[in-house]
């Protein structure tokens, strides 16, 4: 399972970010086919969002036939085989990047101490 998390900050609807996450978490390995996700109330009262947010994202996904609701049983990561193209990891890292650097600046931080920063962690992760 995926630990949903939303950015008002980020420029992008949450029902949007929502879907991106499950594409991503499916992509990524860390959601199954099969694998039943909360359920739309269930996430909106984590999130903290209108359950109209939750159901436009799980609907949108279900048009696409990356998810299934099964009535009374809940909504599941469907049996399609999602990619996410070289292309669309990049656009994604290059948003990442400059929503991070731009958050970073506006305290101060350069671009060195990020990646000083960054180094670090990751040694420190690998230790």
């Amino acid at each position: 399972m995926i630990d949903f998390k939303l950015d008002p900050k980020a420029g992008v609807p949450f029902y949007r970010q929502i879907i991106d996450q499950i594409k991503y978490g499916i992509a990524s390995g860390k959601l199954q086919v099969g694998e039943q996700l909360p359920t739309v109330r269930g996430l909106a009262v984590e999130l903290k969002v209108n359950l109209n947010t939750v159901s436009k994202a799980y609907k949108e996904l279900e048009i696409q036939n990356i998810l299934e609701t099964h009535l009374g049983s809940g909504t599941f990561i469907g049996d399609s085989d999602f990619k996410i193209t070289p292309k669309q990891k990049q656009e994604k890292l290059h948003s990442i990047c400059r929503e991070f650097l731009t958050i970073a600046s506006s305290y101060g931080f350069t671009t060195t101490d990020l990646i000083t920063e960054l180094h670090e962690m990751q040694n420190s992760k690998n230790k």
